[in-house]
């Protein structure tokens, strides 16, 4: 096994424990979404904070998953064209995404990080502090960047193995 293929097994094995980490968020959300309804229907009294708790748990649900979809290969693709092409121009077609990608989501965990670090807010009826939800924005999409890298070392091989 090559160091490319070490590389990648490790990569998606902590992305995998990662999404794995976002479902257990999914176990309150939906316990406390249930509380709230029926809070609010049979005795006409919310809980207080619902919304907001919901609001963070559903972000660390969605953050937390991105990687690991990109992973499977799960978001939205239009391959109308692409799939009449050469398997060489899709390597290159997808090299070129991998890098748009990378691009962007490497700004992103940047910024991320730097917004993250200088957060000193807090929301407005618990008082959560909004920082960590910022620095997890940069962990995913630091992650994101790990996962289109490996896209593009596999675009890369494919192209390798395949002339025009």
């Amino acid at each position: 096994m090559g160091c490319f293929e070490k590389w990648r097994k490790g990569i998606q094995t902590v992305n995998r424990f990662i999404a794995g980490v976002s479902g257990i968020f999914l176990i309150p959300l939906m316990l406390i979404t249930a509380a709230d309804v029926l809070s609010r229907d049979l005795f006409n009294r919310p809980i207080p904070g619902t919304t907001e708790l919901s609001q963070y748990m559903l972000a660390v649900v969605i953050l937390l998953g991105l990687a690991y979809t990109h992973q499977i290969k799960a978001h939205v693709a239009v391959s109308l064209f692409t799939s009449k092409l050469s398997p060489a121009i899709q390597s290159i077609f997808s090299m070129i995404s991998s890098l748009i990608g990378l691009s962007l989501f490497f700004i992103l965990a940047w910024q991320g990080w730097v917004v993250g670090m200088e957060e000193r807010t807090v929301s407005d009826m618990l008082r959560v502090p909004q920082y960590p939800f910022r620095l997890l924005v940069a962990l995913t999409a630091f992650s994101t960047c790990l996962e289109l890298l490996i896209d593009f070392g596999e675009s890369i091989k494919k192209l390798a193995r395949r002339p025009f």
